[in-house]
């Protein structure tokens, strides 16, 4: 085999290479942008009804935070395995809850009675009390969270933390 022609198949052999290492580059770069596309599909998100107290511990009209086990607690999780949510008694048979997460990037969101609204702390979103943004960077709602009454029980359907919205 004469010199042109070992630098052309040794030409050949690296231009495979390289283009055989950048295809599987490009394999293993797309498997965690896939994955993530594919697996909330694939995932089913925990619900789970968690008891936050007797029927007659909340009065018509109030706004209290309740605090309870979130739905996916890991065994290691400690004090992370549990949430809160404001609970609103606005009739004798009827609550509404919200998340206690705000939905720009889950900071604790307080209740603040006077002015009836709900005020985030770390970069001034505020809500109104129907869970509606008011003002500030977020981007949506208060999340709602299922509530009902079970035996003199007021029950909350709890999933784990949220950021986004869960169907009400």
């Amino acid at each position: 085999m004469n010199e042109p022609e070992k630098n052309e198949s040794r030409r050949s052999f690296l231009v495979k290479l390289s283009t055989s290492l950048a295809a599987l580059s490009a394999v293993v770069a797309s498997v965690p942008v896939l994955s993530s596309f594919f697996a909330p599909l694939l995932e089913k998100t925990p619900q789970v009804w968690r008891n936050v107290g007797e029927l007659s511990k909340f009065k018509v009209g109030d706004t209290t935070l309740v605090q309870f086990q979130n739905a996916d607690p890991e065994a290691w999780a400690g004090v992370t395995a549990h949430t809160a949510a404001w609970l609103r008694r606005d009739s004798e048979k009827s609550f509404t809850a919200f998340s206690a997460n705000c939905t720009h990037l889950g900071c604790p969101v307080r209740w603040e009675k006077d002015a009836e609204l709900f005020m985030c702390p770390c970069h001034g979103g505020v809500y109104y009390k129907d869970g509606s943004v008011a003002a500030g960077p977020p981007p949506k709602s208060l999340v709602r969270y299922k509530v009902r009454i079970n035996k003199n029980q007021v029950e909350i359907q709890t999933s784990p933390v949220p950021i986004t919205s869960i169907s009400a």
